[in-house]
C-alpha cells in the first residue's frame, strides 16, 4: 500500500480483507476488490460475476469492483438472517442499544473518512455528505436510549384476579433496500429501528454506492453486532433486489423497507399484500413550495433556491413546482434567476464552495435528459438550462473539466399549469417549474394538485395562511417559512398518495414499521372468567331530585 493515498478507503475497512485492483485511477486513488458480508464472512458472488463502482464526478476514477450477487448469494443471506434471528431477538433491548449506540461512536471516529468516501462514490458535495453522516450518527445515539424504552403497557381488566399486558415483539427478517442519493443516513433510518425491535436483516445496497455500504456494514459488524444479523449483498435492482422482493412469495421475508421509485414500490405492495407481509414504501416526490406576498422574499428565494438544486435535484424532497402569487411573482422570479444563473457548479472534492455536483451515475442522468424534454413539449418557457455540462455548453459558475464527469445545467421552467404533464411528474435533477397562483385558495389547489404527497412548504408572515396551508395541505411533511427539504433524526419522514403507503422512517413512530404488539391476558384467580359475559352489571339506582329545593 506504499505510495497510495488512503483519505477515502478507513483503515477498518481494509483490514477487512480487502484487496486493491491494478487501476489507473486519477489521484492516485485506491481501487479495491469488494465483497458481500454473509453471516458476518466476506464473499463473492456464486458465479463469479461483479461490477464497478464509478465516480460520477470522475468517471476514470473506479472505486472497486462488487459481487454481482444472484439468487443462491441472496438465499445464504436470507438463511445467515433467519439463523441469527432466535438470539438476536432474545437479547436484552437495552444490549441491542448498547451495540447501536457503539455504531454511532465508530461513525464518529471515521466521520471524516466516511464523508469524503461518500463524496467520492456519488459526487454529492462535501458539506452534503457531513451531514448526511451524522444524520445517521443521530439516528444510532436516538436509538440506543430507545433499548431502555422499547416499552409495552400493562392494561386494567374489566375482571378481577386478572392482568392484560402488551409487549413489542420483532417481525422476523427484513429486506432493506435503499436509493443512492442517501446512502449513509436511509440505511440507518431503516436498519437501526430494526434491528433495536429484535429483526434481523437482509440489505441489498444501492448499486451506485456499494463501497460505502460495505464500509458501513463493517462498523455495524465491529460494534459488536453478532453474524448474521445484518447481511449485506451488492448487485442491480433488477437482480439482488427482484430476488429479495420474490423471497416474499417464498414465505422468507417478513418485512420490506425500500426507498426508491414510486412504480418499484407499487410493485413491491403488491407482492407484499398479497403475502400479508409488512411494507414500508418510502418513494417520489413533486413537491410543492408556494410563496405569498407577505413572505420575507429574500429568505424565500434562499428556500427555493437550496429546495429545487441542493443534491442537484437529486433528493426525493426537492422542490417540484415553485407556486408563487401573482402579485409578487415577477419580482421574485427576477431575483431568484440571479442567483440560478451564479450557481457554482463542479467536484466539491477538488473545488471548494460548490452548492451541487455531478449527477449520481450515467443512468440518473440519461433518465433526467429524458424527462425534462416533457416541459418543452408541453409548451413551457425555459428560462434557463441547456442539459449536460460540456466544455462547449456550460454556465458561468462551473468549475472544473465537463467531460470529467456527469454534471447539469440548473434548469428552471416557467409557464407551467396543472394541465401540463411537466407538472405532475418528478423530474429528479436539477429542475424547477414555476407557477402562478392567483391567491392563497389558488396556491393550495395547486399544491394539493399532483398525485405526489411527500414534502411541502409556505413562505408567509401571515399566521392564518400559515395555519389553513399546514391544515389544508396533502402531505406526509410541511415546512412554515423553510425549504421542502431537511429532516432531523427524531421526526417522523414520510409521504402519502404516490409518495409512500402511510409508514414513516425516523423517530418513535417508525418503532410501529418494525415490530408488533402482542396482547397477554394473565389468568390469576384459578378459574375460567369470561371477557364481556362474566361481568357483573352495575345497576343504576334512581333519586329523587326536589329542583325546587335547588333553585
Amino acid at each position: 500500500m506504499e505510495g497510495i493515498e488512503l483519505d477515502c478507503i478507513m483503515v477498518h475497512v481494509l483490514e477487512a480483507g480487502l484487496t486493491f485492483l491494478e487501476a489507473n485511477n486519477p489521484k492516485n486513488r485506491p481501487s479495491v476488490k469488494g465483497f458481500n458480508i454473509i453471516n458476518g464472512q466476506l464473499a463473492d458472488s456464486s458465479d463469479g460475476a461483479t461490477f464497478e463502482s464509478r465516480n460520477p464526478a470522475l468517471l476514470n476514477d473506479v472505486l472497486g469492483a462488487f459481487p454481482l450477487s444472484t439468487k443462491v448469494d441472496v438465499d445464504a443471506a436470507l438463511d445467515a438472517a433467519h439463523a441469527a434471528f432466535p438470539a438476536w431477538s432474545a437479547t436484552p433491548a437495552p444490549t441491542r442499544g448498547q451495540i447501536i449506540g457503539n455504531m454511532g461512536r465508530l461513525l464518529m471516529e471515521h466521520k471524516d473518512d466516511l464523508v469524503r468516501l461518500q463524496a467520492r462514490e456519488i459526487g454529492k458535495t462535501l458539506k452534503e455528505c457531513g451531514g448526511e453522516i451524522q444524520e445517521a450518527i443521530d439516528t444510532c445515539l436516538f436509538f440506543q436510549s430507545e433499548g431502555r424504552r422499547l416499552y409495552g403497557q400493562t392494561v386494567n381488566s374489566e375482571l378481577p384476579d386478572k392482568e392484560l399486558f402488551t409487549y413489542r415483539r420483532p417481525l422476523g427478517v427484513c429486506g432493506i433496500i435503499n436509493a443512492c442519493n442517501f446512502p449513509s443516513a436511509v440505511p440507518f433510518w431503516k436498519m437501526i429501528p430494526a434491528i433495536m425491535c429484535g429483526n434481523t436483516c437482509v440489505w441489498k445496497s444501492p448499486q451506485d454506492s456499494p463501497l460505502l455500504s460495505f464500509a458501513l456494514a463493517r462498523i455495524m459488524h465491529q460494534a459488536g453486532l453478532p453474524d448474521g444479523v445484518i447481511n449485506l449483498v451488492h448487485g442491480k435492482g433488477s437482480g439482488a433486489g427482484q430476488h429479495l422482493i420474490n423471497a416474499v412469495d417464498e414465505g422468507r421475508v417478513n418485512k420490506i423497507s425500500f426507498t426508491g421509485s414510486t412504480a418499484v414500490g407499487k410493485m413491491i405492495g403488491e407482492v407484499c399484500g398479497r403475502n400479508l407481509v409488512s411494507c414500508s414504501l418510502e418513494l417520489g416526490g413533486k413537491n410543492p413550495l408556494v410563496i405569498m406576498p407577505s413572505a420575507n422574499l429574500e429568505n424565500a428565494v434562499e428556500g427555493a433556491y437550496w429546495a429545487g438544486f441542493g443534491t442537484a435535484g437529486q433528493r426525493c424532497t426537492s422542490l417540484g413546482n415553485l407556486i408563487i402569487h401573482k402579485d409578487i411573482y415577477d419580482e421574485f422570479v427576477a431575483k431568484l434567476m440571479d442567483k440560478v444563473r451564479s450557481t457554482l457548479i463542479g467536484d466539491s472534492l477538488e473545488h471548494e464552495g460548490v452548492l451541487y455536483g455531478s449527477m449520481l451515475s450515467e443512468k440518473y442522468a440519461k433518465d433526467f435528459l429524458e424527462v425534462i424534454q416533457m416541459c418543452e413539449q408541453d409548451g413551457a418557457t425555459k428560462l434557463f438550462g441547456e442539459g449536460r455540462i460540456t466544455s462547449d455548453n456550460k454556465p458561468s459558475g462551473f468549475v472544473g473539466t465537463a467531460e470529467d464527469g456527469v454534471f447539469m445545467w440548473p434548469h428552471v421552467y416557467a409557464g407551467v399549469t396543472e394541465d401540463m404533464r411537466c407538472f405532475h411528474e418528478e423530474m429528479f435533477g436539477p429542475a424547477i417549474t414555476l407557477v402562478k397562483a392567483d391567491d392563497f385558495e389558488h396556491g393550495l389547489h395547486l399544491a394539493n394538485a399532483s398525485p405526489y404527497g411527500l414534502s411541502s412548504a409556505i413562505y408567509t408572515n401571515d399566521r392564518l395562511e400559515a395555519y389553513r396551508f399546514k391544515t389544508g395541505i396533502k402531505a406526509g411533511m410541511t415546512g412554515i417559512n423553510n425549504s421542502t427539504t431537511g429532516a432531523e433524526a427524531h421526526l417522523p419522514f414520510g409521504g402519502v398518495k404516490g409518495s409512500g403507503n402511510g409508514t414513516r422512517e425516523s423517530g418513535i413512530w417508525v418503532i410501529e414499521a418494525y415490530s408488533y404488539w402482542h396482547a397477554v391476558n394473565d389468568e390469576l384467580s384459578g378459574k375460567l372468567q369470561l371477557a364481556q359475559m362474566d361481568v357483573d352489571e352495575i345497576e343504576m339506582v334512581e333519586a329523587e331530585v326536589r329542583w325546587d329545593e335547588l333553585v
